[in-house]
This record gives C-alpha cells, sequence and structure tokens, in this order.
C-alpha cells in the first residue's frame, strides 16, 4: 500500500479508535463482570463492546481486509494465506483497567507483508492518541471533544526519540504487571546507571517514541497485537525492536501469536 494510501487511512481509523475508547470509558471504574479466559487473562465487557465497534468500523471501511483481534481469533489455516490484514487490541492493559489505573490503550495495526506499516494507539482517560504510518513519521495529539483527527492535525506534536550513550542515566520501562527474575538479571549486566520507570500497557512505545523513556527490555510472553501498533510508532520516531538475539519482529508467519522476547529502545550511539 502507497504512502498516500497509508495516511489517508491513519485519520479514520484513529477515529475508530477513539470512539472504542468512548465505550471503555463507560466501564471504567464501575463493577463489571470479570470473565477468565482460558490462559487466565481477565475479559470484561468493555473489551467485547470496544472489540465490536472496532470489528464493525474497519469492516465497512474496507471489507476486503481481514481482521485478527484478541477478542476474534482465526484460525492459522486462513490467516496464514493473509499479506495483508488488521491487528487488533481492544483493550491492552485490562489488568490496569480492572485496577482503576490510567495505562491501557486501543490498539490498532495495520499488518503488510507481516511488518506493521500503520498504527494507532489511544489512551483513553487522557484522551491522548499516538499515531503513525510507514514514511510518515510519528505523532502525538490531545483529543477535544468532536474534534477529528485531520482537521486538527496541525495540533499534533511530531514524536522522536531520545539519543542515548550507554554511560548515560538510561530511563528503563518494564511493565507493571509482568516484572520477573529476567528483567533484573538484564540490568544487572547491561546497564549501569538507570532509573526505572513501570507502565503497563502499550503505552511503553509511546513514552520511548516521545523520548520520556529509553529501553523497554521485555522477557515474558506477548501477543502480536499487543506490540504491532506500538512498532511502527517507536520505529518511525527513530527508535528499534529487535528480539533480545537482534532479529527483527516480523507477524504471521506461524501459527503461535506469541512474540519472542525483545527490547525496545531509542537511539542508543556509541
Amino acid at each position: 500500500m502507497s504512502d498516500h494510501n497509508l495516511k489517508k487511512l491513519i485519520y479514520p481509523v484513529s477515529d475508530i479508535a477513539v470512539q472504542a475508547g468512548k465505550i471503555i470509558t463507560k466501564y471504567y471504574k464501575t463493577k463489571t463482570k470479570i470473565i477468565l479466559k482460558d490462559d487466565n487473562s481477565p475479559l470484561t465487557q468493555a473489551d467485547l463492546e470496544s472489540n465490536n465497534l472496532i470489528k464493525n468500523a474497519l469492516t465497512k471501511m474496507n471489507n476486503n481486509i481481514p481482521i485478527l483481534s484478541e477478542e476474534s481469533l482465526v484460525d492459522w489455516s486462513i490467516r496464514k494465506k493473509w499479506s495483508t490484514y488488521w491487528l487488533v487490541d481492544p483493550l491492552d492493559g485490562t489488568k490496569e483497567f480492572i485496577r482503576e489505573k490510567e495505562d491501557f490503550t486501543v490498539n490498532i495495526a495495520l499488518i503488510e507483508k507481516n511488518l506493521p506499516v500503520l498504527g494507532v494507539i489511544y489512551v483513553p482517560v487522557t484522551k491522548v492518541i499516538y499515531f503513525s504510518y510507514k514514511g510518515g513519521g510519528s505523532y502525538k495529539l490531545n483529543i477535544i471533544e468532536n474534534i477529528k483527527i485531520e482537521s486538527d492535525f496541525n495540533n499534533c506534536t511530531k514524536l522522536k526519540t531520545s539519543q542515548k550513550t550507554k554511560n548515560d542515566l538510561l530511563k528503563i520501562i518494564g511493565s507493571t504487571s509482568h516484572p520477573n527474575d529476567n528483567f533484573k538479571k538484564w540490568l544487572s549486566e547491561n546497564v549501569t546507571k538507570y532509573e526505572l520507570i513501570n507502565k503497563g500497557s502499550s503505552l511503553k512505545f509511546c513514552n520511548l517514541a516521545e523520548g520520556t523513556a529509553d529501553i523497554y527490555p521485555r522477557f515474558r510472553p506477548s501477543c502480536e497485537w499487543d506490540i504491532a501498533a506500538g512498532h511502527i510508532i517507536l520505529i518511525e520516531a527513530g527508535g528499534k525492536l529487535n528480539s533480545t538475539d537482534d532479529k527483527e519482529i516480523l507477524y504471521n508467519l506461524k501459527e503461535s501469536v506469541i512474540n519472542p522476547h525483545f527490547i525496545a529502545s531509542c537511539k542508543i550511539v556509541k
């Protein structure tokens, strides 16, 4: 898909993410029924309603592009034939949402030839949206009620990662819900001076892209829909995302949607 067509898509997709965020906020800080999925991760009505809105809106926009969502899985025998598809997490950070924290998001990415070429991350509580498309840079916008993204584009902030050396004080961002021993081991072996920041959801990628964090090491399982939108936002802001053995992160190459362990970072110079 051409850069021009991707740019045309970014505005309606951003608007869809904002509408999904409005649905989610209806359930925020209310008593909501929690269902445990097969992997023991929580599922709420907010997840399901956000998922339905996003799927319906994307299909209405272009019914030729298939959709893979955390809440609407597609069998590998079907999706292995896809070269272009939407990859969606309708509520990333459900645990934070249940705990009434602010760091949960709506994630929508477009995957083409196994890489994200467009990504949108919306933060419903703070009403901040991050978006990017291949070759077009990464942006941040505070959402004003009833304002469309396209008409308010001139108020966007273009994002750029920080630039650090290994000897600088590095802001290391980790998961609020998933700390572990491998993370601590990596810190002790690779970083001398650091400040540790804990955050949930795909906001970790957004913080890297806007330069308020420097490195995000991930040594626990995550799924492709957790990182795809953040992946393109980070890359277009000047950052890097590779597996821990320094290989490119690719999508829809296998039946499992589990990502390899990875390191996401700003530009680290010598």
